[in-house]
């Protein structure tokens, strides 16, 4: 595995602010890995927590130069600008949980590949890929927590709390710019292993049923087979069977929100643990064998590395309740 490098800050001159919460002129010049963003969302990036208007009207009223000169919010930054910051008050932050050492830790031990353009974390089930609704922190301000040199640390994609296995998480704007634009493209292959309700049909080696986003009448965001939804397709094969479930493979050529969950639960193989798209009956049968997951892990990712162009495989194992469910299911 390749060890990190740390980067160098890319505030070249910071005049220092008054104390408290408004920062002081700051003066960034653009480094390669910034160029190309819109002058607005490097705003944004630098500004967290300052509402979206408040830095339109900044920019709007020249408080924002480039190059000593007015500008757009889309303006596009080119390398070697030199972008000034005006003083900004900043709302106070409430206090928020610091996820403690064991926790940096057992993340860091997760890490899976690194090179100086992305880390390739092997996530643990019921961690969230980031905080919010509710969550004081998930994996992205661990790692964050746990490297605090690091100057970029941005998800490449998402994984649902309750999935395990493999996420990418870019070092670089340029390496997340790349990914992402991989992943547009469908050049990303991501493989899942599922353990699901019943025999798998040999003969069912595709679904592609459309899938709709919606939301509960108490908020919970949920997917459902429905023509108006958006195209999706995920491709399938059987790895293994046992009596009353089967474990697959699932290969999602599209990414929607809860596609593999929601497709199989659509041919009457629902994934087993999964509290949102499994009958009670089913859950209560898993449960009672020792379950106590949503039975989907991230298995495998093949990839082109940013900037070599490489081909890369990774394969993450199983955790220790994935495991022993399916040893049970083996006899």
């Amino acid at each position: 595995m390749a060890s990190p490098k740390r980067s160098q800050p890319t505030v070249s001159r910071q005049r220092p602010g008054a104390a408290g919460v408004s920062a002081g002129v700051q003066w960034i010049t653009v480094d390669p890995d910034m160029a190309g963003q819109r002058l607005d969302n490097f705003l944004m990036a630098r500004l967290r927590g300052v509402p979206k208007g408040k830095i339109y009207r900044i920019v709007r009223k020249g408080e924002v130069r480039v190059n000593k000169g007015r500008v757009r919010p889309d303006t596009r930054l080119k390398a070697g600008d030199e972008v000034r910051i005006p003083p900004v008050v900043r709302p106070e932050k409430p206090v928020s949980a610091v996820p403690g050492d064991r926790v940096q830790a057992v993340m860091e031990n997760a890490v899976v590949f690194e090179n100086d353009d992305l880390l390739v974390v092997n996530k643990p089930s019921g961690i969230a890929v980031h905080g919010g609704s509710g969550l004081s922190f998930g994996l992205i301000e661990v790692l964050r927590a746990a490297r605090p040199d690091a100057r970029f640390l941005e998800l490449v994609h998402r994984l649902d709390r309750d999935t395990s296995g493999l996420v990418m998480i870019a070092r670089k704007r340029s390496a997340l710019r790349f990914l992402q634009d991989e992943l547009r493209h469908r050049q990303v292959r991501k493989h899942y292993h599922a353990l699901v309700s019943g025999h798998w049909p040999a003969s069912v080696t595709e679904v592609s049923e459309p899938l709709l986003r919606y939301e509960m009448p108490n908020g919970e965001r949920r997917v459902k087979v429905d023509p108006e939804g958006k195209p999706s397709l995920t491709r399938y094969r059987v790895l293994d069977t046992w009596q009353g479930y089967s474990l697959v493979e699932a290969s999602p050529v599209t990414g929607r929100t809860h596609q593999i969950r929601v497709h199989c639960a659509c041919t009457g193989h629902p994934i087993a643990g999964d509290d949102k798209y499994m009958d009670a009956a089913g859950l209560r049968a898993f449960r009672s064998m020792g379950g106590n997951r949503l039975m989907l892990h991230a298995r495998a990712l093949e990839f082109r590395l940013p900037g070599a162009g490489e081909w890369l495989r990774l394969e993450a194992p199983y955790d220790e309740a994935f495991r022993q469910v399916l040893a049970k299911l083996a006899g």
